[in-house]
């Protein structure tokens, strides 16, 4: 019995899921890449013109969500074909994560300016967010131990070809809880920066702070656990509903702030709080639930 069935007893009445977790996850990979290239567009067209390297992660994120799903249909009939090219575009997609945070560091970054002033954590705060398009680079590290099948189950060996093998130190299940602690993070400090410009003038502003920190602190926890218990699991649970939860509450949040007399003005909807930036919590939230599922392949 898998670990959410134990949590959710009532569960336990679906019998098999007709998709493995590993699938699941690379679904939920593609849309997440879909709508990840989405908020970027939303994101970089509220400043000015979008310039040539912002269309990169625009029009990459659905390209990528595309290849995923195409990979997923071949999979069947083909695991060697689609494994291929399910690696090469989350490879790409963490190259994407990882060349967007070096530009948008340059933009907190004063070089000619006095030794001592070139880094402050001012010029980082109101600075492009540093650590979001990091969600492009961890999203491909989910994807890719997603897209490597573990065999057995819960040994820590992940076929990447018919002869190659990759041996981790942990099971999947372990590594995915350790993914999941670097999304909740990533998401909760780039959450505090963005918010830092304003001094937080509302208590509501610090609870996806102290959300993501105890999503956070928890994943990793039962990542280090080589056998969590019950109550470690129920534990996490709560802690990733609590970050479904925040997601559109901090987007209905937003939505009230851009509302001019009660009004909805376009224009103030692009420029103001982002809209699906608070939706980044739900969607850490569902991946971690998702590893919960059985870890064992339904075809064996």
């Amino acid at each position: 019995m898998y670990p959410l069935a134990e949590v959710f007893p009532p569960l336990q009445r679906l019998g098999r899921l007709p998709l493995t977790r590993d699938q699941l996850m690379m679904l939920v990979v593609a849309v997440s890449l879909s709508l990840t290239g989405f908020d970027t567009y939303l994101v970089h067209s509220a400043g000015s013109a979008v310039v040539w390297r912002e269309w990169i992660p625009v029009v990459f994120g659905p390209s990528a969500g595309a290849l995923l799903l195409f990979a997923g249909l071949i999979a069947v009939r083909n695991h060697g074909a689609a494994a291929g090219i399910a690696t090469l575009t989350l490879l790409a997609s963490i190259a994407v994560g990882l060349l967007g945070t070096w530009y948008h560091l340059e933009f907190g970054l004063q070089p000619d300016a006095l030794p001592g002033y070139r880094v402050s954590l001012h010029l980082l705060a109101f600075a492009p967010p540093i650590l979001g398009p990091m969600m492009f680079a961890i999203i491909g590290v989910l994807g890719m131990s997603a897209a490597w099948s573990e065999d057995p189950p819960g040994s820590g060996v992940l076929r990447i070809t018919q002869r190659f093998r990759l041996r981790l130190p942990y099971s999947k299940t372990r590594a995915y809880f350790f993914i999941v602690a670097m999304a909740s993070l990533a998401t909760v400090v780039s959450n505090a920066l963005d918010h830092s410009h304003l001094s937080f003038p509302r208590a509501s502003l610090l609870a996806p702070v102290a959300v993501g920190i105890f999503a956070t602190t928890v994943a990793a926890t039962l990542g280090a656990l080589e056998r969590p218990g019950l109550a470690d699991y129920r534990t996490y649970v709560v802690a990733m509903l609590l970050l479904i939860l925040i997601g559109p509450l901090g987007a209905a949040l937003h939505i009230e702030s851009n509302l001019v007399q009660g009004q909805v003005v376009v224009e103030r909807l692009l420029r103001g709080a982002p809209l699906m930036a608070p939706l980044l919590f739900s969607n850490v939230g569902l991946l971690g639930l998702l590893v919960l599922l059985e870890p064992a392949d339904a075809t064996r």
